[in-house]
């Protein structure tokens, strides 16, 4: 690895860390207004001027780590790549945090509110923890290809396998409105979902790095 990539890699990881504290340090000041004896489920209704607070902040959020990746990379796929790191560090370092000042969660399977947009999403911690080591991994591998001059080219199969997952994973998060939109308890998470969304993204991923074959009647000595 070279010195600059692991430069920009150490500053994107440092942002990514300090960003996850602000983002937790809203959520302290949120559960102590609403859950002051302690985050739960079934759960409570949130007044809707702080509740559109609440989803601005995170299409805010969103976008903050999409400029990260835009500011740290230099073409399409290395600022994909950025993101998919800054994204995974913030997200993991966001129950980190959490857990250094609420000493919450008790365990990877304690439930919480993922997301609100466009629909709230819940799940176990450990979904999004195993999404985003799977976003780190893939950051990194995609950038070590590139600076190593190999090609990362996902091509119908690749896309079409993600596209897949990702509706297997959002379906598993916003699934049960009945705990979300009904505050009522959540049903058992389908991690058979999250197992299946999690391999297809990794086939995916072998997809893409496999390099094309040359065009049909093209040899050694015609290429």
């Amino acid at each position: 690895m070279s010195r600059p990539l692991l430069i920009r890699l150490v500053w994107v990881g440092l942002f990514a860390i300090a960003f996850a504290f602000v983002e937790s340090s809203v959520v302290v000041y949120l559960r102590t207004i609403y859950y002051p004896d302690g985050f739960t489920f079934p759960l409570r209704l949130i007044a809707e001027e702080h509740l559109l607070v609440e989803i601005l902040r995170e299409f805010w959020t969103i976008l903050m780590l999409v400029a990260v990746g835009v500011v740290a990379g230099r073409g399409g796929w290395e600022r994909f790549a950025y993101f998919l790191l800054a994204f995974g560090v913030w997200d993991i370092f966001y129950y980190l945090w959490l857990k250094a000042v609420l000493d919450w969660p008790a365990s990877i399977t304690e439930w919480d509110v993922l997301f609100l947009i466009p629909l709230p999403w819940i799940g176990p911690v450990c979904a999004p923890v195993l999404v985003s080591l799977m976003m780190i991994a893939s950051g990194l591998l995609i950038l070590r290809r590139l600076e190593a001059g190999r090609t990362f080219r996902p091509g119908f199969r690749s896309w079409a396998l993600s596209i897949i997952a990702t509706l297997l994973l959002l379906y598993s998060f916003m699934a049960d409105t009945g705990a979300t939109l009904g505050g009522r308890s959540p049903k058992p998470y389908g991690y058979g979902f999250l197992a299946v969304g999690l391999a297809l993204y990794g086939l995916s991923f072998f997809f893409a790095c496999r390099p094309f074959p040359p065009p049909r009647g093209t040899g050694p000595d015609e290429a």
